[in-house]
């Protein structure tokens, strides 16, 4: 059983070496010249730099990533994290810990006017929150489609689910007014912080549901990566290779079509490859495109106009720092936020610094940064408009920085930016989209993107299907999909 993996990001290689794992031919097609995508890496002279993706979740006992590996026989070395990050919002300095009384203890320091109400939101949040992970182990799939996967997710629930059904309509928004939060605007600024990253949106529209599972898994681990997260696709990728497997890079594929009963994905230099699956860890907006007119009038009607949508961009920054000039407390992970409550355009920052000693990164005495802001595309679209923005969020970037490392630009050894159009070269996503969709109500959970293409041997994972961005939310659809397809293997035998 021949199946072929459509890019090499975490969502396609989990789903490739765990297909693999079942003695599955699976190959491995990557446009890029690096693993991971979103969560890859670049080096320039002695630095590694981590594209995006850069804290991990989901390693503690129990999480996905722990579990994929387990079942996969292999190990990933982590650092846990008691401070998750520290959040600079104007005067306001606040250490973000993973453990829930002192995080909570935090903010009644931070915010002490709304202690109590802080504290009654969190609690409805993280009761939530623990409700939803119960279905972490059974995975059911949502949306469902087939009659296995109804009866899968009705197997799932447990004797709390039905409490998590009033929420489903609900926002974030919704629960901060529910506690009378709704005023307490540098609350609200800071939970707004943690859900761009992690949701793509803010409270006022956050889907309840997915919005308290981002705010609780917070709190039951975070980790630093040595390198970066990176490693999770390069180690995916080694394990195919060794268990009889093919990856490659530089294959872009041009198109796909149905031949023979089987797919054929034809890449940027003519050569084909053919398949009885065809696995498409690809934005929907780069997939779509890839098919004959006639098969795409077969896809379901909320893919093709999901396919047509544009998402965030990002701006990023990326810099190779001195060591001496980094103050010695100076968490792993930041936010800096600016006093206007703008989640985007350089008004919300997500700082990354190596480790020190971290020789994966830099040389010893040295340390990498990476600095990223959601942007809308629209600032993007004319080379003059290009180059002015561009300049523009470097500096405002920069000043933001200063914020966490007041002496950066003396330490500065390289520099560098990422803007969408690089971000479209190098990860070849369409117009430099990243982060899949926003985790409104609108897009999320049983509002969201199946697996499943309704095109038989045609699967979907990554970021733009359920449960969406993320490396825990990529692996899960890369899971579904190698579940589904061992499903219907049996169900031929």
């Amino acid at each position: 059983m021949d199946i072929v993996v459509i890019g090499g990001g975490i969502g396609g290689l989990t789903a490739g070496a765990l297909l693999t794992k079942e003695g599955y031919n699976v190959t491995i097609l990557e446009a890029s010249n690096e693993w991971g995508g979103s969560a890859g890496k670049f080096t320039r002279g002695h630095f590694l730099f981590p594209v995006g993706a850069t804290m991990g979740m989901g390693f503690e006992e129990g999480g996905l990533h722990y579990r994929i590996f387990q079942e996969l026989g292999l190990s990933f070395p982590v650092f846990s994290l008691d401070e998750i990050m520290r959040i600079y919002d104007g005067n306001r300095v606040m250490p973000y810990y993973t453990d829930r009384n002192r995080h909570l203890s935090e903010c009644a320091t931070q915010f002490p006017e709304h202690s109590k109400q802080i504290v009654s939101f969190y609690r409805e949040i993280w009761k939530i929150g623990a409700e939803v992970r119960k279905l972490i182990g059974p995975l059911p799939v949502v949306p469902p489609v087939t009659l296995s996967e109804w009866k899968g997710l009705l197997l799932s629930l447990k004797p709390g689910t039905p409490g998590l059904v009033p929420y489903l309509r609900k926002t974030i928004g919704d629960l901060l007014k529910k506690h009378n939060l709704n005023d307490a605007l540098d609350f609200h600024h800071f939970i707004d912080g943690q859900l761009i990253d992690s949701m793509q949106t803010t409270s006022e529209k956050c889907s309840a549901l997915m919005g308290a599972l981002a705010l609780d898994i917070y709190h039951e681990g975070a980790y630093y990566s040595e390198g970066g997260l990176y490693r999770i696709a390069e180690t995916l990728q080694q394990y195919i290779e060794q268990n009889g497997g093919r990856t490659y890079l530089r294959k872009q594929i041009q198109s796909i079509r149905r031949e023979n009963n089987r797919w054929v994905a034809v890449d940027q230099k003519g050569e084909s490859w053919r398949a009885d699956h065809l696995i498409n860890n690809l934005p929907v907006q780069g997939f779509v495109p890839l098919l004959p007119e006639p098969l795409q009038e077969q896809l379901p009607t909320k893919l093709r106009k999901r396919s047509q949508m544009t998402q965030w961009g990002a701006f990023t920054m990326y810099l190779a720092l001195d060591e001496k000039i980094i103050p010695e407390y100076t968490s792993l992970f930041s936010q800096v936020f600016s006093d206007n409550g703008k989640m985007t355009e350089g008004n919300h920052l997500f700082l990354s610094l190596s480790k020190s000693n971290d020789l994966f990164r830099a040389p010893e005495g040295f340390r990498t940064l990476t600095v990223s802001t959601h942007t809308e595309l629209h600032h993007w679209d004319t080379k003059e408009k290009y180059d002015q923005y561009k300049k523009e969020l470097t500096e405002k970037m920069l000043t933001g920085i200063e914020r966490v490392i007041p002496n950066v630009r003396s330490g500065i050894e390289l520099q560098m930016t990422g803007a969408p159009r690089a971000w479209e070269r190098f990860t070849k996503r369409p117009k430099g989209m990243v982060g899949g969709f926003p985790q409104t109500n609108e897009y999320s959970l049983f509002n969201s993107l199946s697996h499943r293409t309704g095109l038989k041997g045609l699967w979907l994972c990554g970021d733009s299907v359920f449960p969406g961005a993320g490396t825990i939310g990529v692996s899960t659809s890369g899971y579904h999909v190698y579940r589904s397809i061992t499903k219907e293997m049996v169900k031929i035998k």
